[in-house]
């Protein structure tokens, strides 16, 4: 049984600001590709929810899923256990906690292995991942991204 690649990406126009992910996914012959547009939000919330919405789109949870990703942040909590870390500090001091709570659900039916890849380096999959946020961003139709924009705007009223 072979597995699924994916690779993901997320862009931030301002970051904060006009934002969007692109996922492009593979299995055997077939080629997927997956992007989605927000109001107000930031890179590392993108990077993020790329990866949990190309694994919340793989029905087949027996098939191994090579994520590739040119996030750090994301790689690096997965690889490195940082994310397991948060969840025993009771996710203190954490950003994009609504998202590492969503991204745990789903990454705990599947079996992935996580992998970085230099951005703007020449990798094909990772250069149209990277277009495609870029295009949602940029044109939208864009949703809402409300947790963070609620977070925001309870963070204002404090100042």
């Amino acid at each position: 049984m072979s597995a699924i690649t994916v690779y993901t990406d997320g862009a931030a126009l301002g970051n904060p600001g006009k934002a969007g992910y692109g996922i492009v996914m593979q299995y055997g012959k077939h080629q997927k590709e997956i992007s989605e547009a927000y109001n107000h939000s930031t890179n590392n919330r993108m990077e993020l929810l790329a990866v949990i919405v190309a694994m919340e789109s793989i029905k087949n949870k027996d098939i191994l899923v090579n994520i590739y990703t040119d996030s750090k942040y994301v790689c690096d909590a997965v690889n490195k256990n940082w994310i397991l870390g948060w969840q025993k500090k009771a996710w203190k001091n954490v950003k994009n906690i609504d998202l590492w709570k969503r991204f745990l659900i789903v990454h705990a039916q599947h079996k992935t292995q996580f992998f970085w890849v230099k951005g703007h380096a020449g990798n094909v999959l990772n250069e149209r991942c990277d277009f495609l946020a870029t295009q949602a961003a940029k044109t939208g139709p864009w949703l809402r991204d409300t947790v963070y924009e609620n977070e925001q705007s309870n963070n204002n009223r404090l100042i």
